[in-house]
């Protein structure tokens, strides 16, 4: 698999972020750096049998409230190019997708990525977010997840040099954990930790059959059968 970039990570108190990217959404000009860092109802795979899809609205919330969110130069903290509090970010929901306009400081770092942008070199724009609702649906006769991004917290967003979606991450396996203990009732924890993280490892490898989610269902529901039971053998 190509690229570096995880789509998810931890900030110091442990929450989990997850992170997504768009493809050719950006471009500097006149001293800003504009884009959109999401777009609705593009349909993403991010594994065999996973799909994703971010719906309009999925950011009104969080803008409304006045979330303080910062643009980072490929997420890092330490490369500010602007901030909401500060007046020198810029975001807002059209019928496209998230825009946002940032003017960058006067820095030397700033004015290269400009200039990468202008050259073609970074052509993607992502966002960093937290989950608040979501919405899963099954297709079972094609074998297809959907999840469905409905309203999150934005973290932040940002130019970056690899796809999101390349690559596993702590924030798909959140999603996936909680998926699946929502479907399957009554499994220990570890268990459904052991699941997730084979069928990621099984698609990291190159695998198709097991890194199906439906595929993980359908064994999370059969190690439910089998540990109902055990429990009744152990009252026998």
């Amino acid at each position: 698999m190509s690229g570096t970039q995880e789509n998810g990570r931890r900030d110091v108190l442990g929450t989990i972020h997850e992170v997504r990217a768009i493809e050719g959404e950006i471009r500097a000009a006149g001293g800003e750096i504009q884009g959109y860092a999401a777009v609705f109802n593009q349909t993403a795979e991010i594994l065999p049998g996973f799909r994703e899809v971010i719906r309009p609205g999925a950011f009104a919330r969080s803008i409304e409230e006045g979330a303080d969110v910062r643009a980072l130069w490929n997420h890092d903290a330490n490369y500010v190019l602007g901030r909401r509090a500060s007046g020198t970010l810029a975001i807002s929901e059209d019928e496209h997708g998230l825009r946002y306009v940032i003017r960058p400081p006067e820095a030397q770092w700033a004015r290269d990525l400009q200039e990468s942008i202008g050259r073609g070199d970074v052509s993607q724009s992502s966002f960093a977010f937290i989950v608040r609702q979501e919405r899963w649906t099954q297709d079972a006769e094609v074998g297809l997840t959907l999840r469905e991004l409905l309203d999150v917290d934005l973290i932040d967003v940002s130019p970056v040099t690899y796809p999101a979606y390349e690559g596993t991450s702590v924030g798909l396996r959140a999603a996936l954990v909680r998926h699946l203990a929502g479907q399957v009732r009554g499994l220990e924890p570890e268990l459904v930790q052991e699941i997730v993280d084979e069928m990621l490892q099984t698609h990291d490898g190159g695998g198709q059959a097991a890194a199906s989610v439906d595929g993980a269902v359908e064994r999370a529901r059969a190690q439910g059968r089998l540990a109902v039971r055990r429990r009744r053998l152990g009252l026998l």
